[in-house]
This record gives structure tokens, C-alpha cells and sequence, in this order.
């Protein structure tokens, strides 16, 4: 079995709160019953190739807010 991304951690995913499609994928422009990278795999025999992994930001070192200097 090939390892397929896991596209909870992709930017593309997302999630549509509509019962019958509660899966996207914003890259591929498509909306599914299932784990938008199963679908792939499943349709092309490849893994998704545009998958991005979100950057996580440590909150301790960094804040998303500058701080001010005056």
C-alpha cells in the first residue's frame, strides 16, 4: 500500500459541513463522500501530487501580532 498524504495536514483541505460531501479539497476543486487523497489514489493509481503541508507556528517564540515599538 502506498503511503498517501494525510490531507488533514494539507492547506487545500477543507471542510464543507454538507452531509453527503463533508470532504474538499480546494487545489482539485472538488468536494467528497471520502478522504479527498483516498479518492485520488483511487481514481489516477498515484498519490496526490499538490499536497502542501500547513506550517505550524510555535506559539511561544512567535506571536501572530507584532509587537509594537514607539
Amino acid at each position: 500500500m502506498v503511503q498517501q498524504p494525510v490531507c488533514q495536514l494539507c492547506i487545500h483541505y477543507f471542510v464543507t459541513h454538507e452531509p453527503e460531501t463533508p470532504y474538499g479539497c480546494r487545489a482539485m476543486h472538488f468536494k467528497s463522500a471520502q478522504n479527498p487523497a483516498r479518492l485520488v489514489y483511487s481514481s489516477s493509481g498515484m498519490e496526490c501530487q499538490l499536497f502542501v503541508e500547513k506550517i505550524k507556528i510555535d506559539q511561544k517564540s512567535e506571536s501572530r501580532f507584532p509587537k509594537r515599538t514607539a
